[in-house]
């Protein structure tokens, strides 16, 4: 005991002679460590919430072509639309008693950049974001009436555009978020839902009748142009929509309909399950994940040679030290015990304060993923990068103190005890 305090006393002293190449030094840890877990805890998140995250529903029906451009669109709200499909389409699988439930979606608009969505009541009465989880009205709102002109806005859009209830806007053609191009439309906010830390948020609903009519829309459904005239009913065969978002009976009846319609059909494409076209996406750009790994890891190299390099640049300086030691009685593996500990304590103290890193990194990145899709990463979401890292950093630590530390231990006493001329 008498040894190892010796030995931590030796440590300490250390670490405050020389605080300013500590410092430099636990600074360099504090970033490689808090990189490390940074990265791999977004990409897990990310995953996660893409492949596996409250989408609420389990397949998306649409026009004939790319799945993952067709779930982008209509789950995440981030793609353009691939294309429509007659309302017909939208009866039929309505229909179907392999789904529990079928609700149209309409795109193509946007205001200030959040996408406008034509939609049914239903979204507000049958869907569940998260199981048991409907979407509920901030204090004074209510869903919209499919007969007028009203909107539900998202919590973000809210946020962002500053709209409120009562409040009226135009939509605007197109999805550019400067577009120029507003509807003479004027819609007014008659609800706005509560947080959902979902795409959802990010999302302006109105009647799916509204795009219908919108001025400057043209319906397509039979093959023949059709514009909807004030006060006439929209015949069904002219009727059309984007995606029709589906809640299956069972998974069977998902493989049953995806052979049906995706590999016996060609009028139109059925993406499901939605976690696994997107999980394609993300074993699509794994490369670029491998990359970020590959430049942590090169941060971690960067810190444990800073870490060499700090004491090995120190032990010049403590040659006499080391030699007054010895003389006193010390051996020299406590000399070298005492170099490996104190490379060990500071990539311990840098792994602490990298927790900080990890925190402010993942808060920036948090911002930025819930602004671009409505996705919240949760910094306080466990991995085990947050443990495996700082055992890691510790390790690398003291290997890295074992070249100075060599360099210590054959300190030669009778030289370095000799008075200076």
């Amino acid at each position: 005991m008498s040894a190892l305090s010796g030995i931590l006393l030796l440590v300490r002293r250390s670490l405050r002679q020389h605080a300013m190449s500590t410092s430099v030094t636990l600074l360099a840890v504090a970033l490689a460590s808090g990189l490390v877990m940074a990265v791999f805890s977004i990409q897990e998140q990310s995953r996660a919430a893409f492949t596996g995250g409250p989408a609420g529903f389990d397949a998306v029906l649409g026009a004939r072509g790319s799945q993952l451009q067709l779930v982008l669109n209509t789950v995440f709200h981030l793609e353009t639309s691939p294309g429509n499909i007659p309302w017909s389409q939208y009866k039929q699988i309505a229909d179907d008693p392999r789904v529990s439930l079928a609700i149209p979606y309409a795109t193509g608009d946007s205001y200030h950049g959040f996408r406008i969505v034509g939609t049914t009541e239903q979204v507000f009465t049958d869907f569940e974001y998260l199981e048991g989880k409907k979407f509920a009205f901030r204090a004074g709102g209510r869903a919209f009436d499919p007969g007028y002109m009203e909107a539900v806005i998202g919590s973000y859009v809210a946020q962002k555009t500053g709209l409120k209830v009562g409040d009226e806007f135009h939509p605007a053609h197109g999805l550019a978020e400067q577009s120029t191009e507003e509807h003479e439309e004027e819609y007014t906010v008659t609800g706005i839902t509560e947080t959902t830390n979902t795409p959802s948020d990010r999302v302006i609903w109105i009647p799916i009748e509204g795009i219908f009519r919108m001025g400057g829309h043209v319906l397509r459904a039979n093959g023949e142009v059709y514009v909807a005239q004030p006060g006439e009913d929209i015949p069904e065969e002219n009727r059309e929509v984007s995606a029709v978002m589906l809640k299956l009976k069972n998974a069977r009846a998902g493989f049953d309909l995806d052979m049906t319609i995706n590999k016996q059909g060609k009028d139109a494409t059925l993406a499901y399950p939605i976690g696994r076209v997107m999980a394609e996406l993300f074993d699509k750009i794994g490369w670029v994940n491998r990359v970020f790994e590959l430049v942590t890891y090169l941060v971690v190299v960067v810190s444990a040679a800073a870490i060499l390099a700090g004491l090995y640049n120190t032990i010049n300086e403590r040659r006499r030290e080391f030699a007054i030691l010895r003389a006193l009685g010390a051996r020299r593996r406590t000399v070298f015990a005492a170099i490996v500990i104190e490379s060990s304590v500071i990539a311990a103290l840098g792994s602490a304060l990298g927790y900080g890193v990890y925190a402010a990194i993942l808060a920036g990145a948090a911002i930025a993923v819930r602004a671009e899709t409505g996705v919240q990463l949760d910094a306080f979401a466990g991995h085990v990068s947050l443990v495996a890292t700082p055992v890691a950093m510790i390790a690398l630590g003291a290997l890295a103190g074992i070249v100075p530390a060599i360099k210590a231990y054959r300190t030669d006493v009778a030289e370095h005890l000799a008075p200076h001329s």
